[in-house]
């Protein structure tokens, strides 16, 4: 059997900020920029507190079949909440998307080269 490679997105907002947490978000703005957003296992963190409140965490996980990207959802969506709630960081309307690669659409040049084999 092959494994299915899942990259999950799970989003929200952050709510009830302290300024104090503000402040320590804002210190590390950088390091959670959106330009070096990237799936991977442990999950990555991206927001732009002078733009919106919103955050994005992104996880690669994998499985073995179909099914397994619902338990790959629940645990980047548990991750996500250990982490914000590990830190104090209130948030809400906390909602995830997972895609399984295995399904995804090919490019155009992954098209080409699957007609030439």
């Amino acid at each position: 059997m092959t494994t299915r490679t899942f990259r999950i997105t799970v989003r929200g907002v952050f709510d009830g900020l302290t300024p104090e947490q503000h402040a320590e978000l804002a210190s590390r703005a950088a390091e959670h920029d959106i330009l070096f957003a990237a799936f991977t296992p442990e999950g990555h963190l991206s927001y732009d507190l002078n733009a919106r409140a919103v955050f994005t965490f992104r996880y690669q996980d994998s499985g073995e079949a179909e099914e397994d990207i619902l338990d790959a959802t629940e645990r980047a969506e548990a991750s996500a909440r250990a982490w914000l709630d590990g830190r104090g960081y209130g948030y809400k309307n906390l909602r995830s998307q997972a895609e399984d690669l295995s399904q995804a659409p090919l490019g155009k040049r992954q098209r080409r080269a699957a007609r030439e084999v």
